[in-house]
């Protein structure tokens, strides 16, 4: 008589549905991506942050004009109203298109007052010729997204500043830099946060005390004065691309303080693993062990971690630019274009040029939903 296994007609409840066994064999980041998922608001930041990195690598395809471009007959003239259709006698039909402007002078103060020409429509439309421009510094090209469906018109979606410049186009080619010098500011920190706060939590003792020690100073020091300090010793006479990259070099020395706060205390209770312990015996050196060993174990944590500190970075350098000890003209970025709009007298003549002030707080909020998702979905094994 063969053996076979009895089993009670209550054993059936016990065995484990499809999604159960799914969800025991798969990985940490399979667990992580599904929890993430059924966030819909970090779902949605995370698709806005991939647009504005998007726009930031191909600024040129979807800037109508190129950053410098500038009309002197049209300063600070202000956005025109979009007209989807257009009346005629067999009926409205589709054309978009934009309004003209007429120039009125008073007399008196010799203040200029654009006002609608209705006699003159500009129509505009997607994928249109314009001016050319060099793609990476590889190709050769002239398609724009949106703009002037007949290149040479006057066609400003978002109005343009004193000197008769797109604001929209600018605005654009403002996200590249803006939004690079947060990726690299954070890559810089997360290579600082990530060794000093290991070293810090593995070896303990003296550097230990050390390293905590400048942490809390460079904390305790305001920010906003500290960075002015450190602006003002870049000298006036630098290129622009050398001030962008002091800027984010300044701004990774300061912000990695918190991220090694983290990394010192996971390393604190990894120290003690078995898995640590027998690297150690095997030989493996301690800079290998911190790097390839107890690193990746906090992987997800330090994605996060660096997700919602580039907000930081972007607004650090939108301050420093808006003061004027950042980044300067020509180069171009949300920060620069903010100096135009300094005083009362700019906002209530030309409201438009606030509007790189939008982008940044969509940057922002973007990134900060995206790292708060990310930092719930981290820990996939919480509820």
């Amino acid at each position: 008589m063969t053996g076979q296994p009895i089993q009670s007609p209550d054993d059936a409840q016990f065995e484990p549905s499809a999604a159960e066994r799914r969800v025991v064999v798969a990985n940490q980041w399979q667990l992580i991506w599904w929890k993430f998922r059924k966030h819909r608001l970090a779902m949605l930041a995370g698709l806005v942050t991939l647009f504005l990195y998007a726009v930031a690598l191909l600024a040129e395809f979807f800037a109508p004009y190129s950053s410098g471009t500038y009309s002197a007959a049209h300063t600070h003239m202000p956005p025109p109203q979009i007209h989807l259709f257009q009346h005629a006698d067999a009926g409205p039909r589709f054309y978009p298109h934009v309004k003209g402007f007429k120039v009125q002078v008073d007399p008196d103060s010799y203040k200029r007052t654009y006002v609608v020409d209705e006699t003159v429509a500009y129509p505009i439309g997607l994928f249109v010729r314009g001016e050319e421009y060099e793609l990476w510094g590889l190709f050769t090209l002239d398609l724009h997204l949106i703009g002037a469906a007949e290149y040479g018109d006057p066609v400003y979606l978002l109005g343009t500043d004193r000197l008769g410049r797109d604001v929209l186009s600018r605005t654009i080619y403002g996200t590249r830099v803006s939004m690079s010098v947060g990726l690299v500011g954070v890559g810089l920190s997360l290579l600082l946060g990530v060794i000093l706060g290991g070293i810090s939590g593995y070896y303990g003792g003296l550097i230990d005390n050390l390293i905590q020690r400048a942490i809390e100073i460079l904390r305790s020091l305001p920010t906003i004065p500290l960075w002015m300090g450190l602006s003002a010793a870049i000298p006036l006479t630098w290129p622009p691309v050398r001030v962008y990259f002091a800027i984010t070099v300044l701004l990774s020395l300061i912000g990695w303080t918190a991220l090694a706060r983290e990394v010192r205390g996971r390393f604190l209770s990894l120290k003690t693993e078995d898995f640590v312990i027998a690297a150690r015996l095997d030989g493996v050196r301690e800079l290998q062990i911190i790097l390839r060993h107890m690193a990746p174990s906090m992987t997800s944590h330090i994605i996060a971690s660096v997700t919602l500190a580039i907000p930081g970075m972007i607004l650090a350098e939108t301050a420093l630019s808006f003061l004027g000890i950042g980044l300067r003209p020509p180069v171009v970025s949300w920060g620069v274009l903010l100096q135009e709009a300094q005083n009362v007298r700019s906002i209530a003549t030309a409201p438009w040029l606030l509007f790189p002030g939008i982008a940044v707080v969509t940057a922002v909020l973007a990134m900060n939903f995206l790292g708060d998702g990310l930092r719930d979905a981290a820990d996939p094994y919480q509820a």
